[in-house]
């Protein structure tokens, strides 16, 4: 699923809204992403590291109360378990060599 090609096959469905907090920044930017509840919620992580410039690869969706959230699910029920605000944490790859 690519986000922007949504929207002809989101009429039918509901949509949600997303506060995701870039949470390696001080200052703590934020985007406010609104998605067809059914979209899968990779593509929902893809596009906010976008939006960050971060790689999604090696980042991780995780709750306020620092619960990871997994993204093989649909951003509808992302949305019910987890709420409205997430933040998005790049992971440098530990012990990765070259």
């Amino acid at each position: 699923y690519i986000l922007s090609n949504m929207s002809d096959d989101s009429k039918n469905t509901g949509k949600v809204s997303f506060k995701i907090i870039l949470a390696s920044d001080p200052k703590l930017p934020f985007k406010i992403i609104k998605v067809p509840s059914q979209a899968p919620f990779l593509a929902v992580v893809k596009f906010a590291a976008a939006q960050f410039k971060v790689k999604f690869e090696t980042s991780a969706i995780i709750t306020n109360d620092g619960l990871g959230v997994s993204t093989k699910q649909l951003a509808g029920a992302v949305f019910l378990k987890h709420g409205s605000e997430l933040r998005l944490i790049p992971r440098d790859r530990v012990g990765h060599r070259n």
